[in-house]
């Protein structure tokens, strides 16, 4: 993807955190021939991307035969108004996006138990009733998994934007923070939040 030098993060671990905090993706390949996306939360496992599929969904055969997959996560964003500035200027967006490349392969039925215990257990933990793949009787378990194909991509390279206002000065950089802050919204103070995070590179 195009990112401008100011808004790159080569920092793999920074990536990777990024990826635990938000872990619903777009899963992006071909099927025959035309492109093809689903929208699924998936679960960082050392350097693999774990996750499951309907069975209905044909790209799930597709899959494995791709050269390469790309995988998109995205985090906050939000509209940065010009009228911010000290200065004319036009309007923009901050964002903070990963996306992952990498060759995917189809899981056993114990690796996809065990990827799904994992995705469960991460997502029920401030449950107050928490959801088990380990309480679930064995006849649901395995009616359920019929319908469920499993995966993981192994992760070839990672590319990341933080576009963040880093090529505003100081005084421009500390306004757009405020104003975010004041509008309040949890994406709009989230990127207040990563700017402070990242600085400014004037």
């Amino acid at each position: 993807m195009y990112t401008p030098a100011y808004a790159k993060n080569e920092n793999e671990e920074d990536l990777k955190d990024f990826i635990r905090k938000n872990g619903f993706g777009i899963v992006v390949s071909t099927v025959d021939g035309k492109l093809w996306a689903t929208h699924i939360p998936l679960i960082l496992v050392g350097g693999k991307l774990q996750g499951h599929i309907s069975r209905g969904n044909k790209q799930w055969r597709a899959l494995p035969q791709n050269e390469e997959v790309m995988v998109i996560f995205l985090g906050p964003h939000t509209y940065v108004s010009s009228s911010w500035y000290d200065h004319e200027n036009v309007p923009s967006w901050d964002y903070v996006a990963v996306h992952v490349y990498g060759k995917a392969h189809m899981q056993s039925e114990e690796e996809l138990i065990e990827s799904l215990r994992q995705l469960t257990n991460k997502y029920e933990k401030d449950s107050v009733h928490p959801v088990s793949i380990d309480t679930m009787s064995e006849k649901f378990l395995h009616a359920e998994l019929r319908g469920t194909i499993g995966f993981e991509i192994t992760i070839e390279r990672m590319e990341a934007s933080y576009k963040l206002s880093q090529n505003r000065d100081e005084k421009n950089h500390t306004q757009i923070i405020s104003e975010l802050e004041k509008r309040g919204d949890e994406n709009s103070v989230s990127v207040a939040n990563e700017m402070r995070k990242y600085g400014c590179h004037k």
